[in-house]
């Protein structure tokens, strides 16, 4: 896969790092501190890693300039305007050009970067990403794949789409499946994921007629793809182990791993509530406290925070827009990791391989 040539002035990065990933630093409901914050943790922990940050220099000099050894590790592209989360996508597209979003997308379309992470607007940031980073050939609709906690062995479940579209035909769906297959293959390293099609029930006579046209085109598509087809799956298997992968629309994943979100905020909740109920409740928290850490962390949805876009001319990870520094460093160790692993010519050249070229998309 080559990136399309850039429009825009030669300004190429003078970092010197294996990995270098751009960041808007602006994105997010916390600011540019918590952004900054998640780039020195995972800076600590990766010494591979190098960032380019886009946002107001003179902010993020200040900012950086806390952060012991980071300035060495960062450029900063200075920005005049910010994507907020109440813009309009068609909006940002028209008139973003000043934006840290825009900048950052730019510098992976221009080369500079590998992945680009933002923790803003989804709906402008999957708009810009398909504007200047242009879809994949083979790929009619991009999608947004999370990975959601689950019993299998490798303790995560790869879902999409969550949110990029929330329309889906039967052919989009099998591109779901594919892309979903690369991911699960070299992110979770699983040689022949199980692929499941969300639907309300698993037999083949139920479902709308564009699901049932999807299962068929997936179970052909199988083994040409080396991923196993275990044909639809419910809700209650997206953290079940039915399934390594699991395909839908963007309408019905966004709602899916909302209420997984605010389910697991519920129960944590009522715990704490519970082990704060009597003396002897509390001394109970008191001899449980490992394992409830254990739990915690196992279930944190900041751990793994990070949607990545499949199927354009380059990856886009995008953090929750509430993340703390926790999060965004989670979502910067998953960027990391696509960068280190070729990700994306690698789901280029799985999709190219298994989909005909449609006319839309060598356009």
């Amino acid at each position: 896969m080559t990136a399309p040539p850039s429009d825009t002035a030669d300004t190429r990065s003078a970092l010197a790092f294996p990995i270098i990933l751009s960041v808007d630093a602006m994105g997010g409901d916390a600011g540019p501190a918590v952004v900054v914050s998640g780039c020195a943790t995972s800076a600590q922990i990766n010494p591979k890693l190098g960032f380019i940050l886009h946002g107001p220099k003179v902010e993020l000099e200040r900012l950086v300039a806390r952060r012991k050894g980071l300035a060495d590790r960062c450029e900063i592209r200075d920005t005049t305007d910010v994507v907020t989360m109440e813009d309009k996508p068609s909006h940002v597209v028209r008139n973003g050009k000043d934006t840290s979003m825009w900048s950052a997308i730019e510098s992976v379309r221009a080369g500079e970067a590998t992945v680009a992470v933002s923790c803003g607007n989804t709906g402008a940031l999957m708009a810009l990403s398909m504007i200047r980073l242009r879809k994949l050939p083979g790929v009619n609709r991009p999608a947004i794949a999370v990975l959601y906690p689950s019993s299998n062995p490798q303790g995560f479940n790869v879902m999409l789409d969550v949110g990029a579209d929330v329309r889906a035909d039967a052919d989009d769906l099998l591109r779901f499946a594919l892309m979903g297959a690369s991911y699960a293959r070299n992110g979770l390293d699983l040689p022949r994921p199980r692929i499941g099609l969300l639907n309300v029930g698993t037999e083949e006579h139920k479902g709308r007629a564009e699901l049932k046209e999807a299962y068929e085109l997936i179970k052909d598509h199988a083994d040409a793809a080396d991923f196993e087809f275990v044909g639809f799956v419910e809700g209650g298997d997206i953290s079940g182990d039915m399934a390594d992968v699991v395909i839908t629309d963007g309408f019905t994943g966004n709602v899916a791993i909302k209420t997984g979100e605010g389910t697991a905020t519920l129960i944590g909740e009522r715990l704490r509530e519970a082990f704060k109920f009597s003396p002897l409740s509390r001394l109970a928290s008191l001899l449980a406290f490992t394992s409830l850490r254990r739990l915690k962390k196992r279930i944190d949805p900041r751990r793994v925070n990070g949607g990545v876009f499949l199927g354009l001319n380059g990856t886009v990870v995008k953090s929750h827009g509430g993340a703390d520094a926790t999060g965004v460093s989670a979502a910067i160790k998953l960027a990391a990791q696509l960068a280190e692993l070729g990700f994306n010519d690698k789901l280029a050249a799985r999709v190219a391989k298994v989909t005909p070229q449609t006319e839309e998309s060598e356009t």
